[in-house]
């Protein structure tokens, strides 16, 4: 890209952050549509989110089977190095 083209990039930028009025964004018309009809309910700053229980299998089980394979890999490599002739 040519210098050129990055000062008039820059003025441009200048130019359509100067204006007047700005047209909001596509999703805020939406929302404000929508809410015109049919306000939303009020929420709290943070909501309480639950239990995270998705049928997954508890953190150590899976730390248990992350260690176990590293293990086997390290054990592994080890008989390979054992075994090579040098």
């Amino acid at each position: 890209m040519s210098e050129r083209d990055d000062e008039q990039r820059e003025f441009d930028l200048k130019w359509a952050d100067g204006a007047e009025h700005k047209e909001p964004s596509a999703r805020a018309r939406m929302l404000a549509a929508r809410w015109k009809d049919n306000p939303p309910g009020p929420v709290p700053f943070r909501a309480d989110p639950g239990p995270v229980r998705s049928g997954r299998r508890s953190s150590w089980v899976s730390t248990a089977v992350v260690l176990g394979s590293v293990a086997a890999i390290i054990v592994l490599l080890g008989y390979i190095n054992f075994r090579a002739p040098y």
